[in-house]
């Protein structure tokens, strides 16, 4: 198996949130927070461990009269979402043969 898991990416909300991420140039918490189906608390734990990670920016601005947070992938969180997603490839191949030949 070629690549390694990235554990930043590796938990379900966040690997929602990066996909939805590398999709847009940008998302409003409100929407992020509707898809993956959390909790704003749980949501911001999330997109913090990914901004740590330098996978994610989170911007605050005002717009229609209230304080509005948009997250983007970074540079280096498109790499390493595309470097996960590969070495999930790889390990569901590797699955899959296994299956076969049994």
């Amino acid at each position: 198996m070629s690549g390694q898991i990235d554990m930043a990416l590796h938990a379900p909300a966040r690997l929602q949130i990066a996909a939805m991420l590398a999709r847009a140039d940008e998302v409003e918490f409100a929407t992020i927070r509707e898809v993956t189906d959390v909790s704003d608390s749980v949501l911001s734990k999330h997109l913090t461990a990914l901004a740590d990670a330098g996978y994610v920016k989170i911007v605050k601005a005002p717009r229609d009269g209230r304080q509005r947070t948009w997250a983007s992938l970074t540079r280096t969180g498109r790499s390493a979402f595309a470097a996960h997603m590969e070495a999930l490839r790889a390990l569901a191949a590797a699955a899959e043969e296994a299956v076969a030949t049994r």
